[in-house]
């Protein structure tokens, strides 16, 4: 399986992404620049966190106008698997991809902690190895994560399963109904800001987040036929 890591002007967890990749599933991993107009290649694309652009204008306005996201739209289209962590998925939502827009938190302060969540949908091609209402921890680090739509479009998450994690307990940022991560409604397009990246080795606090890599291989395997 090829996985691509995008990389764009302020990405800082795009090393982590691509280790994650190798540490847990050992399959082929490559950087992308932001220019690149030929995913082709790729199988999965891994949109990481960071502060691309600075920032500018509101996270991930800029980068989401990025040549390299009108492939990241076609391989979408071609059902290809896509995941946005933290600043990926405020990309993500900006380029259209996900429903939704993530706001400055609520306390307007960067929150950087482990905390826990509950697998809301273990349906998805991301989520296949963890157990619906299993509670996970994962690390967040972020000053906009604070997920909103308006009352029609959570309606329709609710309704076409598409939250796939919630805070427990905390709700770190203020999101709307605790919303840590949503999927598109083909479920090929996941978002979430916390960074399962960030914890695939016990020795980094928890291992919750190595799953998430596994169950993107495993979804790859059985659409190829080679489980």
């Amino acid at each position: 399986m090829n996985f691509a890591v995008l990389v764009f002007p302020g990405s800082n967890c795009d090393v982590d992404m691509y280790k994650a990749v190798l540490d847990t599933i050992e399959q082929s991993v490559e950087y992308v620049w932001h220019l690149e107009t030929d995913l082709s290649k790729y199988d999965a694309i891994l949109v990481p966190g960071g502060f691309s652009y600075g920032d500018y204008l509101r996270p991930g306005a800029v980068a989401s106008l990025s040549p390299v996201m009108e492939q990241v739209k076609i391989a979408a289209e071609e059902g290809k698997l896509v995941l946005g962590v933290c600043n990926g998925f405020q990309i993500l939502t900006e380029a259209g991809l996900l429903p939704g827009a993530l706001r400055r938190n609520q306390r307007l302060k960067f929150h950087c902690d482990t905390i826990d969540l509950t697998v809301e949908n273990n349906q998805t091609p991301f989520t296949l190895e963890y157990q619906e209402g299993e509670t996970i921890r994962i690390p967040i680090a972020h000053g906009d994560g604070n997920y909103y739509c308006d009352q029609e479009t959570l309606e329709q998450l609710e309704q076409n399963n598409q939250i796939v994690f919630r805070y427990k307990g905390t709700n770190p940022n203020g999101s709307i109904s605790e919303i840590a991560g949503v999927i598109n409604e083909r479920g090929n397009v996941l978002g979430l800001m916390p960074h399962p990246e960030r914890a695939v080795h016990k020795w980094l606090g928890t291992d919750d987040g190595k799953r998430m890599f596994s169950s993107i291989l495993s979804y790859w395997r059985q659409q190829h036929g080679t489980a």
